[in-house]
């Protein structure tokens, strides 16, 4: 925004890291010290708009192919490149500053052009953020309404809206989650002090399928040498193509080179010979949810690794103390979670047994930082943090469904809501067969018998009866085309339930809503209340990078916070549980908290700040 003040700009052109943009949008705050007034004038609304509402970044050549810089150089020459145009120009002026001066492609009462912007904007952006997002909403009108008048009265009308939007919740809570806490956690802020930092120099994964390949290719990446090793040299083989693909599209779409991407497929070697594992600093084990091979798989791996080495279990759902038990060292046995897929999810969440030593997740955290993703740390149970509460809001859709409400209704508020997909879609793309395993494994460990269960009875009748297993099958709660693209919910779901409710009327879109996210976050009350997770910024950025808890609420224990505040919070909640079922009912934690007046942050704070209160 300073050098959008400016009269002029030079930009270095021999700097790969070098990114223009306005970012502000990405944390809940709109661009206050200029940004969204003299942007539009410098290149017009109907190309500053999108740059502004979706804080997107862009290089040196882009920013002279806009109009954003005037001109490029190389770095040595940038300031002789200013001198000069400073002498040349000694009357320099802003465009908007000169006479006569006109927006780019017109303002929005004065164009009929202009004016079908500021229309379609609107549609669009509500359709995206279902008004979900205070920032986007002010930063359209703050252009819409400063654009039509002299830049000075421009920039105090941006003023207003900034400190509107900077005293919303949304924005304190997006501020505090993913600014602040996702820097302190992709810095290793939840790394347990007093242990010295650990350098891989090779890792094993044990498992070619893809997840193994995902993780064989961001640590060959990451410039790790990597052995992936299979039963056969040729499933192994079949693994490395997973990076190879990647490299292929990363070279054809220039953002690699083919050196860079050779250099990459050299760091990953195949082999179905343990012997090759000899040496290595930590050992991932990426194969399917199976006690008993993952048992096999360790006992074979620790057979020729020292015995400092790390071995992490890649498993989604299995509880670390048990697996662990196969190990000789369970000290140096850790769950290390990745999502799917690999490469494109940015979150690791490190599960610690009940004998993983401080000095293995310490191991563990430098790992995730290595591969350039962000960790989270919690402690062991079934389903973990993610797991667990991901599945309240996809089964909480299944209840809706149970009730008689209409499927599309059921989707169409869980969207709205903020969360990425509906809960029946977001089932498919889990896969209804595995939705399935889970419930019935869960149920069986609690010694819950299923039989007169009516929602799991009815996923068994759409996964063994239809054999509607979801998008992996083309058929689930969906029909997906050719592509894996949702066509529509599948037709004879109406028939087959006995819909209720084909209404959706402001007041029980407003309680299916708190019905979501709710249960989703009473869940994680219940994690911490059981030691399961202990940092409150682990618990904010796990459930909005895993499984896509509305990010505008900063994450579930910003959204108990700071979109309700503790008492109101467990009130509704109470309310909710009266109606529906205990499971939305609050613990003795969430009672204790909302007595005292507390937040999670107050009482789980980042342990650096929880040492120094103790203090």
């Amino acid at each position: 925004e300073v050098a959008l003040a400016c009269h002029y700009r030079v930009a270095a052109n021999d700097n790969p890291k070098l990114q223009f943009g306005l970012p502000e949008a990405k944390i809940g705050l709109l661009p206050g010290a200029g940004g969204t007034q003299r942007l539009p004038r410098l290149i017009g609304v109907q190309a500053a708009l999108p740059l502004i509402l979706q804080g997107e970044s862009f290089n040196a050549e882009k920013a002279l192919a806009m109009g954003v810089v005037q001109e490029l150089a190389p770095s040595s020459e940038t300031v002789d490149k200013a001198k000069a145009w400073v002498k040349a120009n000694p009357k320099a002026q802003a465009p908007w500053d000169e006479k006569g001066f006109k927006v780019p492609g017109g303002v929005v009462h004065r164009s009929p052009g202009a004016g079908q912007v500021a229309t379609m904007s609107n549609a669009m952006l509500m359709a995206k953020t279902y008004g979900n997002y205070p920032a986007q909403k002010n930063i359209l009108s703050c252009i819409y309404e400063g654009i039509q008048v002299p830049i000075d009265a421009g920039l105090r009308i941006e003023t207003r809206y900034f400190i509107n939007t900077q005293q919303r919740p949304e924005a304190k809570a997006m501020i505090r989650s993913l600014f602040l806490s996702m820097q302190e956690l992709s810095k290793g802020g939840n790394r347990p002090a007093g242990h010295p930092k650990t350098e891989f120099k090779k890792i094993a994964v044990v498992g070619a399928g893809l997840m193994g390949a995902g993780i064989a290719y961001v640590q060959a990446k990451a410039g790790i040498p990597t052995v992936l090793v299979d039963v056969s040299k040729e499933n192994a083989e079949k693994g490395k193509d997973y990076s190879r693909r990647l490299v292929e599209k990363a070279v054809s779409r220039g953002k690699s080179t083919q050196e860079k991407g050779d250099a990459l497929l050299d760091l990953i070697t195949t082999t179905d010979n343990y012997d090759d594992v000899k040496g290595a600093d930590l050992v991932i084990e990426a194969v399917f949810e199976n006690v008993e091979l993952k048992a096999k798989i360790t006992k074979m791996a620790e057979a020729v690794l020292d015995k400092d080495a790390v071995f992490g279990s890649n498993t989604s759902t299995l509880p670390i103390t048990g697996l662990a038990e196969a190990s000789e060292r369970p000290e140096n046995f850790i769950g290390i979670h990745f999502f799917s897929p690999v490469e494109r999810m940015g979150l690791v969440e490190i599960i610690s047994g009940e004998k993983t030593s401080e000095a293995t997740l310490a191991k563990a955290v430098d790992y995730v930082l290595a591969i350039r993703k962000t960790p989270i740390a919690v402690n062991d149970s079934r389903g973990f943090y993610t797991s667990r509460c991901f599945g309240t809001y996809t089964r909480e859709g299944m209840e809706m469904l149970a009730e008689g409400i209409k499927p599309a209704i059921i989707e169409n508020v869980g969207r709205q809501s903020g969360m990425p997909m509906g809960p029946l879609e977001v089932s498919d793309s889990v896969g209804l067969d595995t939705a399935l395993k889970v419930t019935r494994a869960t149920a069986e460990a609690a010694g819950i018998d299923l039989q007169t269960d009516d929602r799991t009875q009815f996923l068994a009748w759409l996964v063994e009866d239809q054999e509607r297993v979801g998008r992996k099958a083309g058929k689930g709660f969906y029909d997906y085309n050719e592509k894996g693209k949702p066509e529509r919910l599948w037709p004879d779901l109406n028939t087959q339930l006995e819909v209720k409710v084909d209404e959706c009327p402001p007041d029980l879109k407003k309680e299916l809503t708190n019905r979501f996210l709710i249960r989703q976050a009473v869940e994680v009350a219940r994690c911490f209340e059981e030691g399961v997770i202990t940092d409150a910024r682990d618990a904010d950025i796990g459930s909005i990078l895993a499984w896509g808890f509305a990010p505008y609420t900063g994450g579930c224990c910003s959204y108990i916070d700071l979109m309700w505040g503790i008492k109101e919070f467990v009130a509704e909640a109470d309310k909710l549980a009266d109606k529906y079922g205990d499971r939305f009912r609050p613990g003795d934690l969430l009672r204790d908290m909302a007595s005292k007046g507390e937040g999670f942050y107050d009482r789980f704070p980042p342990a650096g700040k929880a040492e120094k209160a103790a203090a």
